[in-house]
């Protein structure tokens, strides 16, 4: 057995067969040992049954994507697992361990080794014995996780079941550590840090819900959608909890003009949705442009045309975040890069378009909206939206007076002498609507300028490394590029990480200055057609030797992938 840096297991079943249950406990007994953890979820579009997965990693260190093979694969049953076939990438060195009846050939193929162990047997042997307690105590053994661990974690997931349902899943659990013991992984993790009680155990989206309250968000209205609906789920209590409400809407068009309508009463306000739902919503993010009422719309992305694979992740939305808009409609567009990252994006997006008086749009994906980590607690930021707010009235009321940073001070409803018209039609600086071709041009001016003009600090992108050569990602795939090139590094290939996390409006200087030295240029994103690369060229002056590398959802882009494409390059 080696020592190596993080490990991969992934449980399958059957839909309601209690793989991603069994995932979660892992995970969370992992990071209560001290451990880093990540992990993702994979289940087909039905509604009920099908297909489900729990695809974990754990490490001594902060992991943030998939890696390249699967170290141990345990089947609670076989059903439907041959869909999987590509997101479970396994080899020589894997460990498979399941039934030995209908095991997929794909599995024989990939050369690993094969178990047969009759899970679900061995828990119709016990009183109400599950046959995921028996997989998640053959994992946790071969992984080295106390017993102790999980039996507190049972007691507290399962206090409202009463002492029978813990005892029996108590039970299983050892029949699964009692298995264990006959067997070994090719790998183990070395021991884990001392600072177990700092870890975090958080979702991407409950990450997105966090950091949209730390940044002041008070309302929220949206229509459920997969894969965006945890953040509503999260929200709903929590929001109470400091004031605020979350309605849920007949539709999307109703909860983006819910909040257009609170936050023109002065209260903050959020929507989260999806690409469907984010096409819908388009006519309404131009009114909230010209009416420069801010708002925050949070779309986690899933692999799309039309109703596409709910259940799946793709960057594909980014042409429509960026460029969706009728008319010339400057608004912000900025994208998480980790789970523990879409905290902080999220507040950050309030936090600009609070200031800015501007639309924001948040591009998560299901990738790590849905994905979910142990963490250490990130770092809290102190900085909350505050708007202009108009005060101390002595003249005609200009809402959208031009001049200085192009941020002009915002009535709420009610303020005497401050009364104006907030519509989309083109006004003038006291909101009156006008034809005038001095008044569209000012107030097109006006909205384009306190955008550009805005100093967003270092905060636009994660720059890291230096090197002639660079790759430039986005949104999730960063963690992935990031580890692909601490692999290059190793290897003697001095190259540098450029993630924009503000997409727009546009930082020209800024990414002139990150692409200082550099002559050779790889795109990496997760689209069929090369949006990100195409958007790249038509905004910012790029290096004469530029490739991509792209393809669409489901299957991710995997550390090892981009790590040959950068080898292969330099060769």
């Amino acid at each position: 057995m080696r020592e190596t840096p993080s490990v991969s297991v992934a449980i399958v079943g059957s839909g309601g067969a209690g793989a991603l249950t069994t995932g979660n406990l892992l995970l969370e007994a992992a990071g209560t040992a001290g451990w880093h953890g990540f992990l993702t979820r994979s289940v087909g579009p039905q509604i009920r049954g099908g297909e489900a997965a729990a695809l974990i990693r754990l490490s001594t260190r902060p992991v943030e994507c998939p890696a390249d093979c699967f170290d141990l694969l345990i089947a609670v049953d076989w059903l439907n697992v041959d869909r999987f076939h590509g997101e479970i990438p396994l080899g020589p060195a894997s460990l498979v361990i399941g039934d030995a009846a209908d095991v997929p050939a794909g599995i024989t193929a990939s050369g690993a080794r094969v178990v047969a162990m009759p899970i679900k047997d061995m828990a119709k042997a016990l009183p109400d014995g599950r046959p995921n307690m028996i997989a998640l105590g053959i994992a946790a053994g071969l992984l080295g996780l106390r017993r102790e661990v999980l039996a507190t974690l049972l007691g507290k997931r399962l206090a409202d079941k009463g002492r029978a349902a813990i005892d029996a899943s108590t039970a299983a659990i050892k029949a699964g550590f009692d298995a264990a013991a006959t067997l070994e992984l090719a790998v183990r993790l070395p021991d884990p840090e001392p600072d177990a009680a700092s870890r975090w155990l958080i979702s991407g989206n409950e990450a997105t819900g966090l950091g949209a309250v730390r940044g002041g968000i008070r309302f929220a209205a949206a229509y459920p959608i997969t894969p965006a609906t945890e953040i509503l789920e999260w929200l709903a209590p929590n929001l109470a909890k400091v004031g605020g409400v979350l309605m849920q809407a007949e539709d999307e068009l109703a909860s983006i003009n819910m909040i257009i309508g609170a936050s023109y009463g002065g209260t903050p306000s959020l929507t989260a949705t999806s690409g469907p739902g984010l096409s819908l919503m388009m006519e309404a993010l131009g009114l909230a442009t010209a009416a420069e009422i801010p708002i925050v719309v949070v779309d986690v992305m899933r692999a799309g045309p039309s109703t596409g694979i709910p259940t799946k992740s793709e960057q594909a939305d980014l042409n429509l975040a960026v460029y969706g808009f009728h008319g010339d409609a400057p608004h912000l567009v900025l994208a998480p890069q980790s789970v523990a990252d879409c905290l902080f994006t999220t507040q950050w997006a309030v936090f600009l378009a609070e200031a800015l008086q501007a639309p924001a749009i948040v591009l998560s994906d299901q990738f790590i909206g849905q994905a979910r980590a142990a963490i250490s607690r990130p770092a809290d930021v102190a900085f909350i939206g505050r708007r202009l707010a108009a005060t101390g009235l002595g003249e005609t009321y200009r809402r959208y007076a031009l001049g200085g940073s192009g941020v002009s001070p915002m009535a709420v409803p009610g303020t005497r002498g401050a009364q104006y018209t907030a519509d989309g039609l083109t006004h003038n600086e006291q909101g009156l609507p006008s034809g005038s071709a001095a008044d569209h041009g000012g107030q097109l001016d006006k909205r384009r300028d306190k955008l550009e003009r805005f100093s967003y600090g270092d905060r636009w992108a994660s720059l890291e490394g230096d090197g002639d050569l660079a790759v430039v990602t986005w949104g999730s795939l960063t963690g992935a590029v990031r580890e692909a090139l601490d692999r290059a590094r190793a290897d003697g290939v001095a190259a540098r990480l450029i993630a924009p996390r503000l997409l727009s409006p546009v930082q020209p200087e800024r990414f002139a200055a990150a692409l200082r030295g550099v002559s050779r240029l790889l795109v990496v994103e997760q689209t069929h057609g090369g949006q990100f690369h195409r958007y790249l060229r038509a905004h910012y002056e790029l290096p004469g030797d530029v490739r991509a590398f792209h393809r669409p959802g489901p299957l991710p882009i995997r550390p090892g992938e981009i790590h040959r494409e950068i080898l292969e390059w330099r060769s």
